[in-house]
């Protein structure tokens, strides 16, 4: 998921810590503020990054360069509005990392349209944190099982093609070793990086003073 050499990995550190936190903290989040109490009851309405990061996850990602974090559970049936709502907190995880992500890649973009001496250190820290930030909206917005924008996609579905679809999560574990063992996530993942990043740079460009 993640194609970096070792020194970036650790470079990297701070970026996929904040990038997993505030992505299942905004799941948790979220669903509290629609009325299912499940996150706070198991203690992940919290920025603490002990609370979401999973280390098997975790060492995955630096053995294999693909890792995740403790997803956060939910009941939907304490949502007014069942499938608007789980909507709703599925997307608030990718728009979070989308959020910081800017964030980051403006404090890159005010450095350099500033010239402003930083170390190299902190600036590849700081692009590290708007990479991981992107990289995370956009593949846990795919619709793959159990990927957030599968939760999306199987709430707008027909209640019958929803079940099937739901049935592909069984095999959620073969179809990611087939997107990561193959040149075929990059080919997804790429022209979406590409988009976010022209968002981001036009953003900049009006924001910057």
């Amino acid at each position: 998921m993640f194609g970096f050499n070792f020194t970036e990995m650790l470079l990297g550190i701070p970026g996929l810590i904040i990038a997993m936190t505030f992505h299942e903290y905004a799941h948790a989040r979220a669903a509290v503020s629609l009325g299912d109490f499940t996150p706070r009851l198991m203690g992940r309405l919290t920025i603490d990054p002990r609370a979401h990061i999973d280390p098997i996850g975790l060492i995955m990602l630096f053995l294999v360069r693909f890792g995740w974090a403790k997803p956060v559970m939910i009941n939907p049936v304490n949502f007014r509005n069942p499938k608007r709502d789980d909507i709703i907190v599925s997307l608030a995880g990718p728009a979070m990392n989308l959020l910081l992500g800017f964030i980051a890649f403006y404090m890159l973009y005010f450095i350099r349209y500033h010239n402003i001496d930083v170390s190299a250190i902190t600036f590849s820290i700081i692009q590290m944190i708007f990479i991981y930030n992107v990289n995370f909206a956009v593949f846990n917005i795919l619709p793959i099982p159990p990927l957030d924008g599968s939760h999306i996609l199987r709430n707008l579905l027909p209640p019958d093609l929803a079940y099937r679809y739901q049935a592909l999560e069984r095999y959620s574990i073969l179809i990611m070793i087939v997107f990561i063992a193959t040149p075929v996530l990059g080919v997804v993942l790429m022209p979406m990086f590409q988009f976010v990043y022209a968002v981001y740079k036009a953003l900049a460009g009006i924001l910057v003073f």
